[in-house]
């Protein structure tokens, strides 16, 4: 644009100086006067491109803020373990959200949602209320007000497909008050693969040769542990691949402060009072109670009268021996 304008003014000077007279002095006068038009504009043609030079390169440099700003706040908001993806590896990656919410029930609720959204599913979750303080206050003979002061909390492991571990992470997020802790984890099982493989590999070939052996007792018994290794082989290979597949996230919420349950109940106390004495009532059974204590004596008295009579012989050949006894006299000194 800078070039065009110049050759415009060149032209326009040239035009004027073949129009001119062929006077020397003339056209000296008008070079110099040509000349002196053609730096102007060339000066003002230069501080115009500078002007708009200097904007082009601010609205480019806030462009690039803005982008930079914007993939900030995405990584901000997903983690770069949960969306992480290296050519020829494998991870089996793993969370743990520890977090304080608002209202522990309706958080879970939430969670839950997004989980079977997302294609996952709910393998634990034990939601509980921990009783802080139990009183009981009577406000009337019949009525009375049970107040607890509890605490409630939540304990959940959801599995989810790897490649929406990064979005369960965020809608997680969302339910927070506070954040306490959030640890993700990616196990590199690339090496654990490719064992797993050559395993399989070699208890296949041990298969093969344990069945050129001759059939007997021993060839039974090397047949039996091949396959039960290979069966555990085939199991770890299954465990592996849905781990692979599906990433676990433990889960823990509760809510920051004490919540008071009010629960109208009976006045118990007013209750026991009125019928924890009657006078007619524990004088009958009195007379009740000892009758058949006497019952029980008597028969318990029957039932050891061999004792009994073994210890009256004893007895009465006791003071018959003492009867029989002679006195000698005393002898005087």
């Amino acid at each position: 644009m800078f070039t065009s304008f110049l050759l415009l003014i060149f032209k326009c000077y040239k035009r004027s100086w073949l129009n001119f007279d062929s006077s020397k002095t003339t056209k000296i006068s008008a070079m110099k006067t040509t000349y002196i038009t053609l730096s102007l504009s060339a000066i003002l043609l230069l501080g115009i491109y500078s002007c708009k030079k200097g904007e082009v390169a601010s609205t480019d440099l806030e462009a690039y803020a803005t982008t930079d700003s914007a993939s900030a706040i995405v990584s901000d908001s997903i983690s770069s373990v949960a969306e992480m993806k290296v050519k020829d590896k494998q991870f089996i990656k793993t969370a743990d959200v520890n977090m304080e919410v608002k209202d522990v029930y309706n958080a879970t609720i939430a969670i839950e949602k997004s989980v079977q959204e997302l294609g996952g599913f709910v393998t634990n979750s034990n939601l509980q209320s921990n009783v802080v303080s139990e009183n009981t206050y009577n406000t009337s003979n019949e009525k009375a007000m049970l107040v607890k002061k509890y605490q409630t909390e939540n304990r959940m492991q959801v599995r989810i497909p790897t490649e929406k571990l990064g979005e369960l992470l965020t809608a997680i997020n969302t339910n927070k008050l506070f954040l306490n802790s959030r640890s993700i984890n990616a196990e590199d099982v690339t090496a654990n693969i490719k064992y797993s493989e050559l395993e399989g590999k070699r208890n296949q070939k041990t298969s093969e040769n344990i069945s050129k052996l001759k059939t007997n007792k021993d060839k039974v018994t090397l047949d039996d542990e091949n396959m039960s290794e290979g069966n555990l082989q085939k199991l770890s290979s299954m465990n592996m691949t849905d781990d692979l597949k599906y990433s676990t996230i433990d889960i823990y919420i509760k809510e920051p402060q004490l919540r008071i349950a009010e629960i109208a109940v009976t006045n118990t106390t007013s209750i026991d009072n009125k019928y924890k004495y009657n006078f007619i009532y524990d004088a009958k059974d009195g007379f009740v109670y000892g009758f058949y204590l006497i019952q029980r004596i008597i028969v318990g008295l029957i039932n050891v009268w061999p004792l009994l009579l073994i210890a009256a012989a004893i007895l009465y050949f006791l003071r018959k021996r003492k009867i029989s006894k002679p006195e000698y006299p005393k002898n005087p000194e």
